[in-house]
């Protein structure tokens, strides 16, 4: 089994800064995929970044420019800097790692979300 622990959520004002990590533990082999999605109330879960292990990234259109994924593989960590902040950033963020285990299958993952709120 593999667990996905995030951190770094919490209150920023407008313009603000934060930085999400999300560190993977358990069975690991390698980790192809890290993503970030987030779920604003009344909304559906969205991607917000992903960056695969290769280090090619993509990111939504509303952050292009303000968030920056990054990974540690010597970690299992994923990274989430968000710089900008706009208070429609405002959602429980939810770390994704697509893992390969010590069985060589491949599962996904997902944290127990963490929350962001961006007052204006």
């Amino acid at each position: 089994q593999v667990q996905l622990v995030e951190s770094g959520g919490g209150l920023v004002q407008a313009g603000g800064s934060l930085r999400l990590s999300c560190v993977a533990s358990g069975s690991i082999f390698s980790i192809n995929a890290m993503g970030w999605y987030r779920q604003a109330p009344g909304k559906q879960r969205e991607l917000v970044a992903v960056i695969i292990s290769g280090g090619s990234t993509n990111y939504a259109d509303s952050v292009k420019g303000r968030f920056t994924i990054s990974r540690d593989n010597a970690k299992n960590t994923v990274y989430l800097q968000m710089n900008s902040l706009r208070p429609e950033d405002t959602a429980v963020y939810y770390c994704d790692m697509a893992v390969v285990g010590s069985n060589s299958r491949l599962n996904f993952y997902w944290g127990q979300g963490t929350q962001v709120t961006v007052s204006s």
